[in-house]
């Protein structure tokens, strides 16, 4: 036997995804280790651009949201989409979005009035994991194994057993923890071994992407460079996004319907049609990162101890930047289920949670990208051949484009509906009232306190956010000081659930919260709302801790227990095993 290492969740893939839980692990007490096949600082692929103001948030929460806000493109960089006949050609239109220098005080683009103390930040996933790498090899209770690779696991009654292959070495091992969670990529070992499958559209297009080096190019850029600029040409339509702002860029060349995988597309022509420049402009490829654009979500998240989240759950067109976004939102929903659970004062049923809440809204993102997708390959298959005409017709047919682009695309840019819109409308934790909540699209939301949607955020008068001051499980907001809250902190008290209750009246609360009492989870959604609290208030502590249910999804087998525990931190601890 080797040394033990006592953890209760390992986690399988070091991205973002699986990073953000081992954070909110640590913050909550819960040991895990993380398991990554890239050795320690390893770059990843140039993937997501953006990360969301709702992710932001979260990041806010799990102090590195300063951090992340550091690096990216340069201060004075706009944020901004273009949408151009090339890179270096006709500008027609742009949506603005503020360099990060200016990113709280600049409220003139279209999302400078979110309700937010996090607006979105634009950082190339080669810098974001990094930092947050680092800062999570920093934190005690949580251990990374770089270089190791999870090669299988078993579930039984008390635990997971998980075979991992140090990839320098060759040595395998076995470690042993409470529950296993698969955030490795779309090709996930953990989701095939629960028997998950992937449903739903394959191919939606093929798209021939380059990441280039090119320092002259932004030299030839007309008017402000921007973080991404469409070009849209009669040659080739394609997307360019700035990496490190100065010589870095990723090229996607969307490749036509009748062109099948693009595989005998030109690449080099693309490139240059794309980027308006000719034969002697010289680039260098640092990588080809060719991808298909698809609408996949899996069968089932959670085979008893077993869960996925991210990629390994969901694949989409990444519009909107809502495949990391996605996927943070998804480990972090449920990295506070199973710390409720470990802490001792959750029921198995909130276990059960996890796939109920983030299941629905996967489908509904993932059809909002798809049809975005589908929308923008209508428009660039629609390309006037005189787009680029000089003179008034030209200008007008440009301005013409131009809008309609701009329409189309700046609910993708400027999401608030994905960011703050959803909710959760069949969780077995959270506490119905029979109000319908209301419907949102990608770039429209109304803020609401229908339980199982977000909690409209506000400023308190100290200057801090409202979510600053909310605790790290449930948050009681009272927005009168008549409402009485003793018999609701009383059973929480008794049955091991933390809660803190905040006093907010007087302050200056948005029209949506119309109620005395509103009860918010760790991750801003609200679990029940009231003018006055129910007569069986332990019912409803209960229903919130996944105690009230005997539907649940059981660990073992065997009949699934309500009854309050104490902490199962310790039972089974993880240990690693030598094999060879």
């Amino acid at each position: 036997m080797g040394k033990k290492i006592d953890a209760a969740v390992l986690i399988v893939g070091a991205g973002p995804v699986g990073m953000a839980m081992a954070m909110d692990f640590q913050q909550r007490g819960i040991a895990c280790i993380v398991v990554e096949r890239r050795a320690f600082q390893a770059l990843p692929s140039v993937k997501c651009n953006h990360v969301a103001a709702r992710t932001m948030e979260s990041f806010r929460r799990l102090g590195v949201a300063e951090l992340l806000r550091g690096a990216g493109l340069p201060e004075d960089f706009e944020h901004s989409v273009a949408f151009r006949t090339t890179v270096t050609g006709h500008e027609m239109s742009r949506v603005y979005i503020p360099p990060r220098g200016s990113r709280f005080t600049d409220r003139s683009g279209p999302d400078g009035d979110w309700p937010t103390p996090e607006p979105p930040h634009r950082i190339n996933q080669i810098y974001l994991e990094p930092l947050l790498q680092g800062h999570l090899a920093s934190l005690a209770g949580v251990r990374l194994l770089n270089r190791h690779e999870v090669t299988g696991f078993t579930q039984d009654e008390e635990g997971v057993t998980t075979a991992v292959t140090n990839l320098d070495t060759g040595n395998s091992h076995l470690l042993r923890s409470q529950f296993i969670v698969g955030c490795e990529g779309g090709r996930s070992l953990v989701r095939k071994a629960m028997g998950a499958q992937f449903v739903g559209t394959s191919v939606i297009q093929h798209v021939q992407s380059t990441c280039i080096r090119a320092p002259q190019l932004l030299g030839l850029i007309p008017n402000a460079p921007a973080w991404g600029v469409y070009a849209m040409n009669p040659r080739r339509s394609g997307t360019l996004y700035a990496i490190d702002g100065r010589e870095t860029w990723l090229v996607h060349n969307h490749v036509h319907p009748d062109e099948g995988d693009g595989a005998a597309v030109d690449r080099d022509r693309g490139i240059r049609d794309i980027l308006g420049v000719g034969d002697d402009f010289h680039y260098e490829i640092i990588t080809r990162e060719d991808w298909v654009a698809r609408r996949l979500v899996a069968d089932r998240f959670r085979d008893r101890r077993a869960f996925i989240a991210g990629d390994s759950a969901h694949l989409w067109v990444p519009y909107a930047g809502y495949g990391m976004n996605a996927g943070i939102a998804d480990g972090l929903n449920l990295s506070w289920h199973l710390s409720a659970w470990l802490r001792g004062w959750a029921g198995d049923a909130i276990l059960d949670a996890y796939e109920r809440e983030r299941m629905p809204i996967t489908e509904q993102v993932s059809h909002f990208a798809m049809d975005h997708a589908q929308a923008l390959i209508r428009m660039r298959g629609a390309v006037p051949a005189n787009i680029e005409a000089p003179g008034p017709e030209g200008d007008a047919l440009r301005a013409d484009i131009g809008r309609k682009a701009w329409e189309l695309n700046v609910q993708q840019f400027c999401c608030a509906g994905l960011n703050f819109g959803y909710f959760y409308a069949g969780s077995p934790v959270i506490a119905y009232d029979g109000a319908e909540h209301p419907g949102y699209t990608m770039g429209g939301f109304t803020p609401s306190i229908v339980p199982g949607c977000r909690a409209p955020h506000f400023w308190l008068r100290d200057g801090r956010s409202v979510y600053d001051a909310f605790g790290r499980d449930y948050t009681l907001l009272r927005t009168a000081p008549e409402a009485e809250t003793a018999s609701f902190e009383e059973a929480a008290r008794a049955r091991g659930v933390p809660l803190r209750v905040l006093d907010v009246h007087g302050e200056d609360l948005p029209a949506s919260y119309t109620q005395k009492l509103v009860l918010c989870r760790a991750d801003l959604h609200v679990a029940w709302r009231g003018d006055v609290l129910p007569v069986d208030v332990e019912a409803l502590v209960d229903q919130l801790r996944g105690a009230a249910s005997p539907q649940s999804q059981n660990l073992s087998g065997t009949a699934a227990s309500q009854t309050n525990a104490p902490s199962r931190l310790g039972n089974p601890p993880v240990s690693i095993v030598e094999l060879s």
